[in-house]
Parts: structure tokens; sequence; C-alpha cells
């Protein structure tokens, strides 16, 4: 099983960046010393009191530098945001210098007042998806070629650097409505999911769907799933709570507040739902939360967790997001990384 960290590299309201970043850094080192499969990074933008971790690309370049054996996760990179050809540029340059650890992960993110900020229209978020990761494969495979779309045309040409990893690196994509599952099975690409307040039991049937789909479309295997969800872990269960409920309770509150704003622009699909969510978030209590997918205890109860999981939806990998909310103390959180990696990971490998 696939063990990795989900990294936001979170705001420290009041203090510098260059500070955020010397922490962030600091989980990066000891994740690499301790043994962690992979590194996951967010792309988040125009939220200062969240997170400073608005260029994954650039970021996986520094921790590439830093590190030797560590893989660098994307997760995701948000593609109706951007160029297909300088993003594939871009990742290709990230697999070279880390020697082929780079692993796409893809998606379209659902925060509405981005695409605002970027002049995307969100409602073209799904196709420009698709074309952007038709172009970056087709950049990767072919020595020269062309495109013609709705939204990029271009003749003759070559994207260099090539990747490391041939043909080209290792892609997964966020997998959120049943359409989507079924797309990425027939196209034979691992899938994530994220939960980070519901039972992630509740998406077996989509799991189902997906394998079957993969199958189907005669692909060899079952198909890869991966999970992201909040955890932490402690000594005791009574120190994992007190150290990491603010925090999550804090993420609660800011995620239900963006839903909302999402759920109110135009193009939003879902809108409803989103609402409804946004509502419950609002009100949520860490009693409730853990009722579903939460991974916060001491290594045996988040061992026990995980061992459940992987039996129940046939998991391949977790990313565990260690500071939800971004508001745990720096020492705590890398107390928490090296139980994950220490204590937890052994278990299953």
């Amino acid at each position: 099983m696939e063990f990795g960290v989900f990294h936001e590299f979170p705001s420290l309201i009041g203090r510098p960046d260059s500070e955020a970043f010397a922490e962030a850094f600091d989980i990066v080192d000891g994740a690499e010393r301790w043994g962690l499969d992979v590194m996951w990074l967010a792309e988040l933008h125009f939220d200062p009191s969240r997170s400073i971790l608005s260029s994954p690309m650039c970021v996986a370049s520094a921790i590439a530098a830093r590190t030797s054996r560590m893989k660098i996760g994307i997760g995701v990179q948000v593609l109706p945001l951007g160029n297909p050809l300088r993003i594939a540029e871009e990742a290709a340059t990230v697999d070279q210098i880390s020697g082929g650890r780079l692993i796409f992960g893809v998606g379209r993110s659902g925060v509405a007042k981005t695409y605002e900020a970027y002049n995307v229209p969100y409602a073209e978020s799904k196709d420009r998806f698709n074309e952007t990761l038709e172009i970056i494969q087709r950049a990767w495979a072919e020595p020269v070629f062309s495109h013609n779309g709705t939204y990029f045309r271009f003749e003759d040409v070559t994207v260099t650097p090539r990747p490391f990893q041939q043909p080209m690196p290792a892609i997964r994509v966020a997998a959120t409505s049943a359409d989507t599952f079924l797309a990425i099975g027939q196209q034979g690409k691992p899938i994530f999911l994220a939960v980070r307040h519901e039972d992630a039991r509740l998406l077996a049937p989509q799991i189902a769907a997906y394998r079957q789909a993969w199958r189907e479309a005669g692909h060899p295997g079952e198909g890869q799933v991966y999970l992201r969800a909040p955890g932490y872990i402690a000594a005791t269960a009574e120190a994992a709570r007190a150290e990491s409920e603010a925090s999550l309770i804090h993420y609660y509150r800011a995620q239900g507040a963006l839903l909302a704003d999402s759920a109110k622009r135009a193009g939003m699909d879902g809108a409803e739902k989103r609402a409804r969510t946004a509502e419950r978030l609002m009100t949520i209590t860490y009693d409730e939360a853990i009722r579903g997918t939460v991974l916060i205890g001491t290594p045996d109860s988040v061992s026990q967790q995980l061992a459940d999981l992987r039996a129940d939806l046939g998991l391949d990998g977790i990313l565990v997001e260690l500071n939800c909310g971004g508001k745990v103390a720096h020492h705590h959180e890398m107390e928490a990384l090296r139980l994950l990696c220490q204590d937890v990971m052994p278990r299953f490998k």
C-alpha cells in the first residue's frame, strides 16, 4: 500500500511567507528522512489565510532538488486554468530533475472564484479539462504534433524536455461525479477519491463501476484507487484529539464558507448539493466528523482504520492530510508524520 501525505503549505497568519515555506520544507525533509512514499502538493490560489501553494510545479522542482528517493505528487494540477503546452513542459522538467519521481495528478477543482479570477468560465471546466489532458499526453508521446480543438489550436509543435519516465509520468485523475468514474475506468487511469467529513465507503458503488469499466475496456488488472482523507497521529487518543481538533473544525468552517460561495457562482455544477454540504459543515462537530473517514488517533487505531478501508474498498494507497485546516502546531505535525512513517506505514508493506 502506497503512503503519501497531502500538503497545502499552509499560511502562517501574522508571519512571513518565508517562514511558512521553511516549516513546509521541514515536513518534506522529515518525510524523505523517515521513508514516506509520496509527498502530495495542492494547487490553491488567492486564499492568503489558507495556503501559499499556488505554484505546485515550482515547489515540486525544489523538492526534487532536495530529495533523492521520495516521489512527488501533484494533487492536483487544475488543468482548465493553464495552457496545456506550458503544463506539459513544466511537468516534464520536474520529472527530469527528479529522475522520474513525478506522479502527475490532475483535476478540475471546485473553487469557482479561482476560475473567475483567471477569466475562465467554470461551465467550460469539464471540456477544458478533457482537451488539456489530451494535449498533454500527446505532447509527451509524439515527437511532433498539431491540434485543432475548441480552446487550443497549434501546428507542428515539439515539446521539450521529454519526460524522464517513458512514455510519460503516471497520471492519476480526481474522480467526483458518476460519469467521471466510468470515463476514467475506460481510459485505464488510476483515480483519487477525496473525503473530509464523509464515510469513504459511500463511494463503494462508484469504485465498483470504475473497476467494471476498467475491465470491460480490456485494461490489465483491476484499476488503482487512492484515497485522500484527514488524519493525525499521536501517542494517545486524547493527545491526537487535543492537538488536531481545532484545526479540523477551522477547516470545516472555512470549507463551508467556500462551498457556499461557489454554489452561488455562474456555471457551477451541483450547486444545490454544494449548498447543502456547506450548511452541514458550518455546524459539524468533531464527534460527528469522526463518524466518517477521519483518521485521527494512535498508531494502532489509525492502522486498524486503514486496514478496514483497504479491505472494504480495495485501496492501493492513502494520502493523509496531517494538518487539515493548517492550524496544527509544527512540532506536533512533525511528530505525527514520524509516527505515520515509522509506526503505521511498516504494517502495510
